[in-house]
């Protein structure tokens, strides 16, 4: 479970950016008819969804594609060769391209809270540290700073929580974060970490190869074909005989359609989509959507947030510019986040609950169109 993310200098994200997924105390009425949309952790009330809105090229999207990069360098670090260069830019204007760029991280793993973060430019890592909190209290594992070497045991801090840690320390090359070198030679807490971020977080929906269809169907079936008959379909039925799927149509309950071979990209898409989406929820996951309503309607849009608020305890983070989904009914002010594009090309990230004087009784989406929070174009009228 993730309860917060900051990054800065990467990609438009020059200045630091914070995605809160701790709950804020909203006392009104609407907040308490959707306290479905939060889950508790000990004392700790975090969100089940976050959006990000705002207009194209605002930068929205480089939030879950910075994120994305940084989560692909723990878990490839590890094998990076002399030769790498790490798979972002830094803010190209003002110099940035020179400084360093940040990855922060909070999250809860069995429930005990860990912070963890890095900084890099895009030759090599320069500083990584890790804490926990075993009782309640912030306590360092480790700490590196690569600009008080070149002796690896003046770059490094250890605490007794590591096996022979100098050892990783000796084997981990400055395209490398320690984290990712310490799990490959099976230190038990980097393991663990490692597996969090190779595991809990979905980079994006996609369908597991381990996923039993046939166990899915037989758990998940209503769901499914409500989803499917929101998209327009008149499929009733959905049976798996051996290795094949058959769907059944309202016209004629009797004759099977062969799904792989007779149904419409469109549903195959949508189907197996949701096939994912039951097993990232299932296991309480997290995962990160850019740009959710691409090629799908409000209303299954909507479905699909749904299931994540009404989940046990799985996240979605996810960015829109579906104004629709401005409602709130369906969200809380804390679970509203905007991006608005500076004059000087970087991207700033906010939250609707920052708005003191905007009350959830108001119309969020009229206001949001009438620029109140920004993150919205301003387009000339065409000459002609």
């Amino acid at each position: 479970m993730i309860l917060e993310l900051s990054l800065s200098n990467v990609f438009s994200l020059r200045d630091e950016i914070r995605l809160d997924l701790q709950a804020a105390k909203i006392q009104t009425q609407k907040g308490r008819e959707l306290e479905t949309n939060l889950f508790s952790v000990g004392d700790e009330q975090l969100l089940k969804s976050v959006a990000v809105f705002g207009a194209n090229a605002s930068g929205k999207s480089n939030i879950i594609k910075a994120i994305r990069a940084c989560i692909e360098m723990i878990r490839s670090s590890h094998n990076y060769n002399e030769d790498t260069t790490f798979g972002f830019t830094p803010f190209k204007f003002e110099g940035y391209e020179q400084k360093p760029s940040s990855f922060y991280i909070r999250f809860l793993m069995e429930g005990i809270e860990y912070e963890y973060s890095f900084t890099m430019n895009r030759q090599e890592i320069l500083t990584e540290q890790l804490y926990y909190y075993p009782n309640g209290r912030r306590s360092l594992v480790f700490n590196r700073d690569e600009s008080k070497g070149p002796e690896k045991k003046d770059i490094y801090e250890f605490k007794p929580m590591l096996k022979r840690p100098m050892d990783v320390a000796a084997n981990t090359s400055r395209k490398t974060l320690f984290v990712s070198r310490a799990s490959q030679m099976d230190r038990e807490l980097p393991k663990q970490i490692f597996r969090f971020f190779c595991d809990e977080i979905v980079l994006d929906y996609h369908l597991p190869q381990s996923l039993s269809v046939e166990q899915v169907l037989s758990e998940q079936k209503d769901q499914i074909l409500e989803v499917l008959r929101t998209a327009d379909s008149d499929i009733v039925d959905i049976r798996q005989k051996g290795n094949a799927i058959e769907t059944y149509h309202r016209s004629n309950l009797m004759v099977p359609f062969d799904f792989d071979t007779e149904e419409s990209d469109g549903t195959k898409t949508l189907f197996y989509m949701m096939l994912s989406m039951i097993d990232i929820i299932r296991s309480g996951k997290v995962l990160l959507i850019d740009e959710i309503d691409t090629s799908l309607h409000t209303q299954l849009v909507e479905f699909i947030i749904g299931m994540f608020n009404s989940s046990d305890h799985a996240q979605l983070i996810y960015t829109t510019h579906n104004t629709h989904l401005l409602n709130t009914d369906f969200q809380r002010r804390d679970q509203v986040y905007f991006v608005n594009k500076r004059e000087d090309g970087s991207s700033d990230l906010y939250s609707l609950y920052d708005f003191k004087d905007f009350r959830d009784t108001y119309d969020m989406e009229k206001a949001y169109l009438q620029g109140r929070f920004d993150a919205i174009p301003y387009l000339s009228k065409p000459k002609l």
